[in-house]
């Protein structure tokens, strides 16, 4: 609903007006007798039997002084004063009952019943009037106010403005002194007040906790008590400097500088320094904050930043930025990395703990070794790097990195256990304007890989000899994104065979590479490097959705009970969307979940325990299956087993494909199969070659995969083997 419009007549800036007066908070406050004195002046010099201080509010007016009138406020509607607030000349009326505006007026009607009224408007230093001096008659005037009489009643409205505008300031002055003190008083940084002298003048309650002095104590000191010695000579200049009207470096500016307490221990403070003068005397004003805390969060922060939480070795951050730096100035420098051999057994058999406490006495040990001389780094996992500034003497180099194999090498005591590890290093050399970090760190790896090659617990200088091996390795990276890219990627499949008739029920989808030079390539040309690549996962499930697509198909034309089974990359469990992948790819095969067994090596599984159990444990719950792979190879326990949702064992083929089998790889088999049957899981036998191991695994295991039932093949050749049932599948397949 819309404000009712008043029947009186408003100021174009109404609003405005209306702000102005509330500034001088005048409306309901005591009495001012400062504007008592001035309206006894106008009824005396004008000689009338009423005057008044009228401000004028929104729908009301505030006799602010007043004589001859008992009213403190009146309503605006028929006021004088309300006319009288439209212009800034002193409005005069004779005769009120013969002007239009005020003659139906209730003032004139009735008492006081005016017949006379003179206001002059009372306007702020801003142009806004706020209100009118007025003086009132009962009598009418016919001949008014002479030009000097208007000049005379202009004057004291100008004297009740300024009377009213030294009290706005004095007010908002108090009020501006008692927020200060309210400020000061709960801030918790330390507010202090001096003159130009360096004397304290006001000193908070945060400024008491912070240097330990008492408010009582501080004020008339010297700002010396809270300075260091040291830094006394530098600050009295700097205030005198102030003082002349010359520019500092701390006056305007936000600086950390040392502070002292009472006790006499240095603090660092963050510091914010004001200067003014006050009644022509010069005022420092400072805002003091104790930044310890935060120097030694920061400090700790920077650490976290440079240094190994876990060996609290420098690491790869800190050690880029040294390199960069000794490179920038073509400073020589020797680079050693270090890897440690035997390392993932004592993780995977032992537990992280146990390779935690390892890494820790490595990094004790390198410290011991190197003194004063070198960087030590860790690069993460088991890699090390020790950085030799200054120097580039392939003797010293290589004769260091043999005292830190040998260090490493010492047994080490892990609760009742010895645990013995090696390590094998890598030596870079570099000297020379401009040298590039980079390019160091990639000849002491492939002199590591040399050493490696080597026997491992080796040292390797770089040579340039060793460049083809990074050709070749960078070769295979590159190549690998390009068969990406134009589609010479490809999956085999190789069939599982049920050992007591023969039956196919499912297969196996292995990758291939149809290289356009090299022809087609088994995984192990290229499968390392493509786990550690980028395209790991893209590539990971693009086998996955081939594969129950194709699995699918078969199932379509007459092999209902198809399984197919595909080989999990490590990467996969590392983006933690593996079970809504697997469930996207079934959904858009139309593939049932049990028509699908996933592969993990046991030893992945323990090397990412914490990530995959969750996602294994889904998986199995919506009827897909889960094969160990490769099985006993690794360090598998039977806690794993138990804690771990596997359906079917995939004996490996070195227990399998040996001459007859072999008595002692007869007895692991066994072992297996009855581990087996005790967990109530399938086995299936990988690597079988000739009738007589089929015979043999068929005592032990339901299933059997391999050479004698088919070699891997594409996915035409499986299927024309599955169309053809006097095929041996696939056994003459390429």
């Amino acid at each position: 609903m819309m404000a009712k419009r008043p029947s009186y007549p408003v100021p174009d800036n109404e609003a405005q007006r209306l702000l102005a007066l509330d500034q001088y908070n005048v409306l309901n406050t005591p009495p001012e007798p400062g504007l008592d004195t001035i309206v006894r002046h106008a009824q005396r010099i004008f000689g009338v039997p009423m005057a008044m201080v009228s401000l004028v509010a929104e729908h009301r007016q505030f006799l602010k002084a007043r004589l001859g009138i008992e009213a403190c406020e009146l309503p605006r509607e028929g006021s004088f004063c309300t006319y009288a607030i439209l212009g800034r000349a002193v409005m005069v009326v004779p005769d009120a009952a013969l002007d239009e505006r005020f003659r139906q007026s209730p003032f004139v009607t009735d008492e006081p019943k005016i017949r006379f009224y003179a206001g002059a408007p009372l306007v702020t230093p801003d142009g806004f009037v706020i209100g009118a001096l007025c003086i009132v008659d009962v009598l009418p005037r016919p001949g008014g106010l002479s030009e000097a009489e208007r000049q005379s009643l202009a004057d004291l409205a100008d004297l009740v403005m300024d009377k009213l505008q030294i009290r706005r300031l004095s007010t908002a002055e108090a009020d501006g002194r008692r927020r200060f003190d309210a400020v000061a008083g709960s801030s918790a940084d330390a507010i202090v007040f001096a003159n130009g002298d360096g004397q304290i003048l006001s000193w908070n309650n945060a400024a008491e906790g912070m240097f330990g002095y008492a408010a009582d104590e501080a004020i008339g000191q010297g700002l010396g008590i809270i300075i260091p010695p040291h830094y006394r000579p530098m600050h009295d200049a700097g205030l005198q400097r102030a003082a002349a009207g010359l520019p500092t470096k701390l006056v305007g500016s936000l600086v950390t500088v040392p502070a002292l307490r009472r006790d006499g221990t240095e603090f660092p403070i963050e510091l914010s320094l004001s200067h003014w003068t006050e009644g022509g005397e010069h005022r420092f004003g400072a805002i003091a904050r104790d930044i310890t805390e935060r120097l030694k969060t920061e400090a700790r922060l920077k650490r976290g930043a440079e240094y190994d939480a876990l060996t609290d070795l420098a690491n790869r951050t800190l050690l880029r930025d040294r390199l960069a730096a000794s490179g920038g100035s073509g400073r020589p420098a020797s680079l050693i990395l270090l890897d440690l051999d035997g390392f993932k057994d004592v993780n995977d058999s032992l537990g992280h703990a146990a390779g935690d406490e390892v890494l820790k006495t490595v990094a004790d040990r390198l410290r011991e070794v190197l003194g004063d001389v070198g960087l030590a780094c860790r690069l993460g996992g088991d890699e090390f790097v020790i950085v030799l500034e200054d120097t580039a003497d392939p003797l010293s180099a290589v004769g260091l990195a043999d005292r830190l194999i040998k260090a490493i090498e010492r047994p080490m005591e892990l609760g009742e256990q010895s645990i013995y590890i090696g390590a094998s290093a890598g030596v870079s050399l570099v000297s020379g304007e401009g040298w590039d970090a980079d390019l160091l760190l990639e000849q002491a790896d492939l002199a590591l890989y040399k050493a490696k090659a080597d026997g491992k617990g080796r040292v390797r200088l770089f040579t340039q000899e060793l460049r083809p091996v990074a050709q070749t390795r960078v070769s295979v990276s590159s190549g690998i994104r390009q068969a990406w890219e134009k589609g010479e990627l490809e999956l085999y499949y190789q069939p599982q065979i049920r050992l007591t008739d023969g039956a196919v029920v499912g297969g196996e989808a292995l990758i291939r590479w149809n290289h356009p030079e090299r022809g087609v390539l088994t995984p192990a040309a290229f499968l390392s490097t493509l786990e550690n690549s980028l395209l790991a996962v893209p590539v990971s499930e693009w086998i996955l959705w081939t594969a129950c697509r194709q699995a699918a198909a078969w199932r379509a034309i007459g092999f209902p009970d198809f399984r197919i089974g595909v080989n999990l990359f490590a990467a996969q469990f590392r983006s933690e969307d593996l079970p809504s992948v697997v469930d996207r790819a079934l959904s858009e095969a139309k593939l049932p979940a049990c028509g699908l067994e996933l592969e993990i090596t046991e030893n992945t599984i323990l090397r990412n325990e914490f990530r995959i159990h969750s996602a294994l444990r889904e998986l199995r719950a919506v009827g897909v299956g889960i094969a160990f792979d490769d099985f006993g190879t690794g360090f598998a326990s039977l806690t794993m087993l138990k804690d771990f949702p596997v359906t079917r064992l995939k004996i490996d083929r070195s227990f399998v494909s040996s001459p007859d089998g072999g008595d002692r790889n007869l007895v692991i088999v066994d072992a297996i199969s009855n581990l087996a049957r005790g967990f109530e899981l399938e086995v299936i036998a990988e690597g079988i070659e000739t009738p007589t191991q089929a015979e043999l695994m068929r005592s032990y295991c339901q299933e059997g995969q391999g050479y004698f039932f088919g070699k891997p093949m594409t996915a035409s050749a499986f299927k024309e083997a599955l169309a053809n049932p006097d095929s041996k599948i696939g056994r003459e397949a390429a």
